[in-house]
């Protein structure tokens, strides 16, 4: 299982995605899916994962020696209303408040975070403002990529290597199946009871880290916040 996080170079700081591979192993009774192969949890668990309302994903890990952490409720498209989700990123000293709602996507950031955007002048302009753009395109679009529950999923269970199965345990007190990515150092666990979504992903090693979901289904509200600086008005005022 593999933790890759990607900056992409632009006059904006973007977070690109996360990219987990892995997967999990054991048990005996329940919904079934511990009776699998590995590749045949993996992809259980991504198809329950992808058919859920909503999820809380949170969790931290070190990527090139920096600490980076999220904490993101997602909205699915099988939701009510609007498919988006809302949290919070830090990366390294950069604090970030994300909302992401259908095609718009809103950030506010701490000061280091705006220096980086927009330099240290329009920093203190910025200070406590939230800004808005496409989740599609532009600047801002690829925050989206953290608040799109099937693209998180998509792309956390993705790549892998070889899988073996590990011992049965239980995590938090929920029953599991572990499937283990020896050659990343990764490991997911899979709920063998009920709907087999995917509990917690674990890589060890170098870039050590974990990522925990939970709250599937549980009612999420998501809105706009007030007041928002469109990025294009920034953009235009250059």
């Amino acid at each position: 299982m593999r933790f890759r996080f990607a900056f992409l170079p632009s006059t904006a700081l973007v977070l690109a995605a996360i990219v987990l591979a892995g997967c999990g192993s054991s048990a005996s009774k329940g919904n079934g899916v511990a009776s699998k192969t590995p590749a045949e949890i993996v992809l259980a668990a991504k198809s329950a994962a992808a058919g859920a309302a909503t999820v809380h994903v949170a969790g931290s890990i070190l990527s090139e020696g920096k600490p980076i952490s999220l904490d993101m409720e997602l909205v699915g498209s099988n939701g009510v209303g609007d498919n988006g989700g809302r949290g919070r990123l830090t990366l390294g000293g950069m604090g970030i408040r994300l909302i992401a709602i259908g095609r718009s996507v809103y950030v506010q950031g701490n000061t280091a975070f705006y220096t980086h955007f927009a330099g240290a002048t329009a920093a203190r302009l910025l200070r406590g403002k939230w800004l808005k753009g496409s989740a599609v395109r532009g600047p801002l679009s690829s925050f989206a990529s953290l608040a799109d529950l099937g693209k998180v999923i998509g792309s956390t269970l993705a790549d892998h290597g070889a899988l073996s199965r590990a011992d049965s345990t239980t995590v938090d007190g929920q029953r599991v199946v572990a499937v283990t990515d020896a050659a990343n150092d990764g490991t997911l666990y899979v709920a063998t009871a009920g709907a087999p979504y995917p509990i917690e992903i674990v890589k060890s090693g170098a870039g050590a880290g974990k990522l925990v979901f939970d709250r599937w289904n549980k009612p999420v509200t998501l809105l706009p916040p007030t007041n928002a600086i469109n990025i294009s008005q920034l953009q235009n005022a250059r």
